[in-house]
């Protein structure tokens, strides 16, 4: 059984559509502290971080929107989870925005050598100032912890390279822009997409992750954003993406995480409970939450 520290992010200054800095007490009140500790964990609840307001009449360049605040948050964030993995704890962080996995990715790679990420997601979130189309930093995390683009997003929780191209999977991709594709052939980085998935089925592509990250890394991060499902599965995110993993899938890629045993910190993000359908969202968060930490159907 583990400890584990509950972390809200609430964070919604990455994007343009509000409302998902309600993601973590949308999380909360679908009962996930509840899920982990009928499971046996031993589970404390540190709260929220949230970002300061925008002064009245302040802006960002249209590149590095609101990049103050999200600044501000991840290197709280990347000092909290830091410090519970000091502690012995197992740090998850609940979203908000993808933004925030700018500040979980460093706080976790200044405790390990080799630290690899799963990246659950449908976008591969691989932009910068110069690639992205929209400004929206919840688009740039995965490129900050490689560290490309703007210095003040990279070097939160140090200025070292969080992570090396090699010890990322990217996994349920379905809309990547121009600029990510060529960054990803460029670095070698491994990609899922769901032609594949499609075509050889969840368990062996998982298994195949797995096996590609067990013996190069000494801890992996998994960073798993909503929209990675299907939006008829999770419709409460910002970015839907038609044509993605389905709820059952995405059970059985945790299952088997929980199996693997590699998964040493994690970040659910992307949850907006305005846009959601009676919580349907944040509901399939906790019971992903719940695979993950070891729940199973008998």
């Amino acid at each position: 059984m583990k400890h584990i520290s509950i972390i809200g992010a609430s964070m919604d200054l990455g994007q343009q559509r509000r409302g998902v800095d309600m993601g973590p007490s949308a999380i909360r009140y679908a009962g996930v502290v509840e899920r982990l500790q009928n499971l046996g964990h031993t589970v404390t609840d540190l709260g929220d971080l949230a970002p300061p307001l925008p002064s009245a009449g302040s802006s960002s360049p249209e590149t590095l929107r609101n990049i103050e605040q999200v600044v501000d948050v991840n290197t709280r964030l990347a000092e909290q989870i830091s410090s519970a993995i000091a502690s012995g704890s197992f740090p998850l962080t609940l979203g908000g925005d993808h933004s925030i996995a700018i500040g979980t990715v460093a706080g976790v790679a200044g405790h390990y050598e080799n630290p690899g990420v799963i990246w659950y997601d449908a976008h591969a979130d691989l932009n910068t100032s110069d690639t992205s189309p929209s400004g929206n930093i919840h688009g740039m995390p995965l490129a900050a912890a490689l560290g490309l683009g703007e210095d003040r997003l990279t070097s939160i929780g140090g200025s070292e390279v969080k992570l090396c191209p090699e010890n990322i999977v990217i996994f349920g991709a379905r809309a990547l822009d121009e600029g990510e594709k060529q960054l990803i052939k460029q670095l070698g980085i491994q990609v899922y997409t769901m032609h594949e998935i499609d075509r050889h089925g969840m368990s062996v592509m998982m298994e195949e992750a797995i096996a590609y990250l067990k013996d190069k890394t000494d801890s992996v991060h998994l960073s798993l954003d909503l929209d990675a499902l299907d939006p008829q599965h999770a419709p409460g995110v910002g970015t839907p993406v038609v044509g993605g993993l389905s709820y059952r899938e995405s059970h059985l890629a945790m299952e088997m995480l929980a199996e693997a045993d590699i998964i040493t910190s994690a970040d659910f993000v992307e949850v907006n409970p305005i846009l959601d359908e009676k919580n349907r969202t944040a509901k399939a968060a906790v019971d992903l939450i719940g695979s993950l930490f070891g729940e199973k159907l008998c």
